[in-house]
């Protein structure tokens, strides 16, 4: 990346900041409790503010914190104009990094029942990812100007939980066996959904 370069990151950064400013460890902190969304290393929570800054997007000021001082971020009238001008480009599909995938993609080299049994341990990580979510969702009340979309962003995670947790179906009944109809489907079919 370019040095003036904004990447998918740079523009997560400025839409976390957003009307209110945040400080690198509240960026840290949401990409720590959300998880799902934590895309780059725990050290970029701090670079990227500071690179953006430099930039001219963001507007450092200090702020008192528990035990020194703090460095909060705002969005400048150019990191909103960046964001405004980003929004109206076409979505491109984000390249997906699964591990789930990846464990599927080596099953002929490591063995099929090991494989079944590692992705079945993805069930306990669903259920405390989706323990955040509704914590997520019950917060989104503290946000009403972000509120509609914290909770569409909320409705697309469920599903994509679901999707995951059907792959773990199809790989315990068996790789080289007929799939049955994942959930989502099987309730789509049956008028819910």
């Amino acid at each position: 990346m370019a040095k003036d370069e904004l990447s998918l990151f740079s523009y997560e950064i400025l839409g976390l900041v957003g009307r209110t400013g945040a400080a690198p460890h509240d960026l840290l902190r949401l990409a720590r409790r959300d998880r799902m969304f934590a895309w780059a290393g725990e050290t970029q929570y701090y670079v990227e503010p500071k690179r953006l800054a430099r930039l001219g997007y963001l507007e450092a000021r200090k702020e008192p914190g528990i035990t020194r001082e703090r460095t909060v971020y705002t969005l400048t009238d150019k990191g909103q104009q960046a964001l405004e001008a980003w929004a109206r480009t076409p979505v491109r599909f984000t390249p997906l990094k699964s591990e789930a995938l990846l464990r599927l993609l080596v099953a002929d080299l490591v063995g099929e029942e090991v494989t079944r049994e590692s992705l079945a341990t993805l069930r306990d990580d669903i259920a405390e990812l989706l323990e955040r979510l509704e914590a997520n969702e019950a917060s989104a009340d503290a946000f009403p100007h972000r509120r509609p979309y914290l909770l569409l962003i909320s409705g697309f995670m469920r599903r994509l939980f679901e999707l995951h947790l059907d792959l773990v179906d199809e790989v315990e009944r068996g790789v080289s066996s007929s799939p049955a109809p994942p959930r989502a489907a099987a309730r789509r079919a049956g008028g819910r959904g």
